[in-house]
């Protein structure tokens, strides 16, 4: 039989029987089982990682505050320095030319004194947030900063140039003037027809070409034309447009006065209506030269006489078109014209016109006129011409007098012709006399044997 030991269990150790060092396993005696002890705790990583970040954060943002604030200087001092009033001492014009960069803009600005700084005026219109700048011909006011000179250049507002075409030019006259204009480019493909352009002051700018003035003029008259057109009076005796503006040239070729045109239309309305003839110098003169619109001397006695189909002294009724391009306030004229019995009218030697109703009143206007004519007459040079053929003024031409006009009743030669410079615009004194009995007759110019043919004394 066997017997087993019976074995005491060991105390159970306490806090008290601990070794006094718990880094060091305690000698253990025989038969003892090995104890577990607790691991020292790991090092703290994670709280340097973050510090670390923090510090760099921390000089990013630090770094940045500095830039900003040295981009806010340099900011400052760039936004004061581009509104500095810049050298140019006086407004000036500059061109600048199509197809310009920023940088030869630049340059061209600092080589006619607008600028000092090509680089500022880059800067500033590269990265300024303004428009694109723009080719053209500008004007930069005295002192003008760099920012003044961008917004100059880049709302384009050009130099505004204008050319003015007085009343009463022929289309001729008016193309030559557009030819003589050096700023206008290109030409122009063809005169337009008599009476289609009206006159007037127009603007452009530099680069501007000749045909769109042509065409800017004939657009402005058509559209004129249909307003007063509309508002004519229903007494006048013109049946369309054209019509009117064949008789509002006539009107304008014979007096330059705002208040005369009325009555004056309603002189050629009046003699329209008796079937009278016009008996308009500038008709004679137009006849002759066509759109060039001047002699170039007076009228010559046997070219009142010569039949051309505008010559009114010898045809009825209205040319078969225009003889000038008459302005707005003749073509009002004519579609409104004085209510008078008038049907004569001659010079008042006031610049002026003095009008008649009738024959006899005709003939001591003409009378009053001759006076003042021998007033200013200077003493008369020898002169070649014959008596039959002697040069007269040519009404055509501002502040000449009148054509051929034998006193009334006497049948002697119109007096010598003044200084130009001396005498008033007007029409033709030779109504009235027997040049111009107010029964006339209706002459076919397709048939030569029917043209009168007037005894001179």
């Amino acid at each position: 039989m066997f017997f087993r030991r019976r074995q005491t269990p060991e105390p159970t150790p306490t806090a008290s029987d601990e070794p006094a060092l718990p880094n060091r396993l305690s000698p253990r005696s025989p038969g003892e089982a090995i104890k577990p002890t607790a691991a020292p705790p790991p090092p703290d990583e994670p709280e340097r990682r973050r510090g670390g970040l923090l510090a760099t954060v921390s000089g990013l943002l630090t770094f940045a505050v500095v830039l900003a604030l040295g981009a806010m200087i340099g900011l400052t001092i760039f936004h004061r320095q581009v509104r500095e009033p810049g050298p140019l001492q006086a407004d000036k014009v500059v061109v600048i030319p199509s197809r310009s960069g920023t940088a030869e803009i630049a340059e061209i600005l600092q080589r006619e004194g607008v600028i000092a700084h090509t680089g500022l005026f880059e800067l500033a219109a590269r990265f300024g947030g303004k428009a694109p700048l723009k080719a053209g011909e500008y004007n930069f006011k005295a002192h003008a900063s760099i920012n003044d000179a961008i917004d100059t250049v880049t709302t384009g507002r050009q130099v505004q140039h204008a050319v003015t075409f007085p009343e009463g030019l022929t289309s001729e006259q008016i193309v030559g003037r557009l030819n003589e204009n050096d700023i206008l480019t290109g030409e122009i493909g063809e005169i337009p027809p008599e009476g289609s352009l009206l006159p007037d002051t127009y603007k452009f700018e530099r680069g501007a070409t000749r045909q769109m003035i042509v065409n800017l003029m004939r657009a402005k008259q058509r559209e004129v034309l249909n307003q007063i057109w509309l508002r004519r009076s229903p007494e006048i005796p013109v049946k369309t447009p054209a019509e009117m503006v064949t008789l509002a040239s006539i009107v304008e070729k014979e007096t330059g006065r705002a208040d005369e045109r009325p009555r004056v239309a309603g002189v050629f309305v009046n003699r329209l209506n008796k079937r009278m003839k016009l008996q308009s110098d500038p008709t004679i003169v137009y006849g002759l030269v066509g759109g060039r619109g001047t002699l170039g001397r007076g009228i010559l006695r046997s070219e009142i006489e010569r039949a051309t189909p505008y010559n009114t002294y010898v045809i009825e009724g209205l040319p078969p078109g225009p003889i000038a391009n008459p302005g707005r306030a003749a073509l009002e004229a004519v579609a409104n014209p004085s209510r008078t019995k008038d049907l004569f009218f001659v010079a008042d030697g006031t610049g002026g016109h003095a009008f008649a109703d009738s024959l006899e009143g005709h003939q001591r206007n003409v009378a009053r006129w001759r006076q003042v004519e021998r007033a200013r007459q200077a003493p008369a040079p020898t002169d070649a011409a014959s008596p039959t053929d002697k040069a007269e003024p040519d009404p055509s031409v501002p502040g000449s007098a009148t054509a051929y006009a034998p006193d009334a009743g006497t049948g002697t030669p119109a007096a010598a012709p003044t200084p130009a410079a001396a005498r008033p615009r007007a029409f033709d004194a030779s109504e009235g006399t027997r040049l111009d009995p107010l029964k006339n007759k209706t002459y076919d110019l397709g048939s030569p044997k029917t043209v009168p043919v007037l005894k001179q004394p």
